[in-house]
């Protein structure tokens, strides 16, 4: 009986295996890039993402938001058991003033508010939760690859989600399996990279693509899945400088970089009055920006510390028990970007100022410079389709030898 299972077992691995490594193989297919050798940001100017943001009573006008957020959607592929009423109303608790629907691969409509629409959704299935969030398509681009381990592959779904949509973000970089250094030295053509995924107050992905010219803004997201646990909801959040909440107001703002990200602590740990109590309390930004080339930050509460990063994630300065911080850009800095941390737990993350040259561009964002080599796309598509021929004849094979055993 024990060898009898075992031959099942057995044949059940090598069977889904074989599925397995052709679905690889089929949906595998991709351009393969000639990518631009990496450069730092330079040039005469520095880029200050906070150069439109609004005041109100002298002081800048935030509002609360999250992008990255999930809800029951139609079908049995749901990955949320809460209706978007009920995610709503529970965030609105919290203090959120912008929510946004983003359901694997499909557009989800705001409860009773249309005007608060944002065309987004999360794209991606595969194997190594290689996800992109795309603003304001008008449609749902629904090809994956299932197995995006290449960076060719990971750039050509960027380059395909871009057509089309407003923007692109991508998603959780530190649970993205198969994410290396020279992945994020190579990628480019997104706007946002979504920040701290809860295992380390560090952004060493996005020091990577920044160290090497490769501009975006960075945005914290809680990942919604569970609203009814305290450790899952409101423990990250961004704050928008806009008055707008319809989409138009929003992707201005997210375009610019008028907002920056936080990282919250579960106050209370399972105490949901204690925490809706704290998530009214948060510190926040008074005042930030660039005058002359220098850096200011002015924060409502005294922070542990302030960092500044720059170029490979080195500490360009720091000041500690402090509410307020500058920085004096130096010829060789290529970036900083602003990091405060809190005695209660918080962190606050800014977006980077960056050197450029605004006689060229009216920001440090490049046009994508990555070439296709037709002769390797060619070869590695043909590679693609010989294996995936000689998967399913062996998968065939095997399957008939099965039949003849039981025949």
């Amino acid at each position: 009986m024990f060898k009898m299972f075992l031959a099942l077992l057995g044949r059940t691995m090598t069977r889904i295996i074989l599925v397995l490594l052709s679905a690889i193989c089929v949906t595998g297919v991709s351009p393969v890039y000639r990518f631009a050798v990496p450069e730092p940001f330079s040039g005469p100017d520095i880029f200050n993402p906070y150069r439109n943001v609004l005041k109100k009573n002298g002081e800048t006008l935030w509002k609360r938001a999250l992008f990255h957020t999930h809800t029951m959607v139609k079908g049995i592929f749901n990955e949320c058991h809460h209706t978007p009423a009920e995610v709503s109303d529970s965030l609105r608790g919290f203090g959120y003033d912008l929510i946004t629907f983003s359901n694997h691969n499909s557009f989800t409509d705001f409860p009773a508010a249309s005007a608060l629409d944002v065309n987004v959704y999360e794209h991606g299935w595969n194997l190594p939760k290689y996800h992109k969030l795309v603003f304001g398509a008008e449609k749902v681009w629904h090809w994956d690859n299932l197995m995006p381990v290449l960076a060719s592959q990971r750039q050509f779904h960027i380059d395909m989600i871009s057509q089309g949509s407003d923007f692109v973000q991508i998603n959780h970089p530190t649970r993205t399996w198969l994410t290396q250094k020279s992945t994020m030295e190579k990628l480019e053509g997104y706007t946002i990279m979504e920040l701290d995924s809860g295992r380390t107050t560090a952004q060493e992905y996005w020091d990577w693509a920044l160290s090497c010219g490769h501009y975006s803004f960075g945005m914290a997201n809680d990942d919604l899945h569970f609203p009814d646990l305290t450790h899952k909801i409101a423990v990250r959040c961004n704050f928008l400088s806009t008055e707008g909440e319809d989409y138009e107001a929003v992707r201005k703002c997210l375009t610019e970089g008028g907002f920056y990200s936080m990282r919250i602590p579960d106050y209370g740990h399972g105490d949901w009055k204690v925490k809706h109590e704290m998530n009214r309390q948060l510190p926040d930004i008074r005042e930030i920006g660039l005058e002359g080339s220098e850096i200011f930050i002015r924060l409502s509460d005294t922070a542990d510390s302030i960092v500044v990063t720059g170029q490979d994630g080195r500490r360009l300065a720091a000041s500690c028990g402090c509410d307020s911080l500058r920085y004096r850009f130096r010829e060789s800095d290529s970036y900083a970007r602003l990091t405060a941390f809190f005695p209660g737990g918080e962190v606050i993350y800014s977006n980077p100022f960056a050197r450029y040259d605004s006689s060229l561009s009216d920001s440090p964002f490049k046009v994508p410079e990555h070439r296709i080599s037709v002769p390797l796309t060619i070869l590695y598509n043909m590679m693609l389709l010989v294996l995936s021929v000689t998967l399913i004849l062996a998968g065939i094979g095997f399957f008939s030898k099965q039949h003849e055993k039981k025949d």
